[in-house]
């Protein structure tokens, strides 16, 4: 079974069904949210534009420690710079499943906090869980788009706003 291949399709897939999301993000309602304890719209797709670079970060590395990082979520203020970061992370992500062999995808990568293991896979599994999360957050944003009349693209099919792709 050749999984680095599956994987980059997926991505792909995934990468090509988001971007049409992005593509009609709304200027002005970056800070909508549908309720007080939910991310802001803008945020929310920034994190998904991210989530499309995890796969160059989890075949580069073993983890990923929250309190051992000078990570700062990038802060995005428009559709151009959404699209761009989401092309970006899907790039650098695509060229590491290039570069990347069947037996790198067997090595563990763990999720931490300060040392303490959070989550563990292997990095095929954490590849995985990432593109559940891209997969999961989008849906989330089709909903803050639904409650602000934006007509969605189809994801998997025609959505009911497009009997089309």
């Amino acid at each position: 079974m050749d999984t680095l291949s599956q994987l980059k399709d997926e991505l792909q897939d995934e990468y090509q069904t988001t971007r049409k999301f992005f593509e009609i993000f709304p200027e002005g309602k970056n800070d909508y949210a549908p309720h007080e304890k939910s991310m802001k719209m803008m945020p929310l797709a920034t994190h998904i534009a991210e989530v499309f670079g995890w796969a160059d970060t989890m075949l580069k590395t073993s983890d990923l420690d929250f309190a051992n990082t000078d990570y700062q979520p990038k802060k995005l203020s428009t559709k151009e710079d959404l699209l761009k970061a989401l092309d970006e992370n899907y790039k650098l992500s695509n060229e590491a499943l290039s570069n990347a062999t069947e037996d790198d995808l067997n090595q563990s990568w763990a999720l931490k906090n300060n040392g303490q293991e959070l989550a563990k896979w292997s990095k095929y599994g954490s590849i995985r869980h990432s593109l559940n999360q891209a997969t999961h957050h989008r849906a989330q944003l089709g909903v803050y788009y639904r409650l602000n009349d934006i007509p969605l693209p189809g994801s998997y099919g025609p959505s009911a706003d497009y009997q089309g792709f």
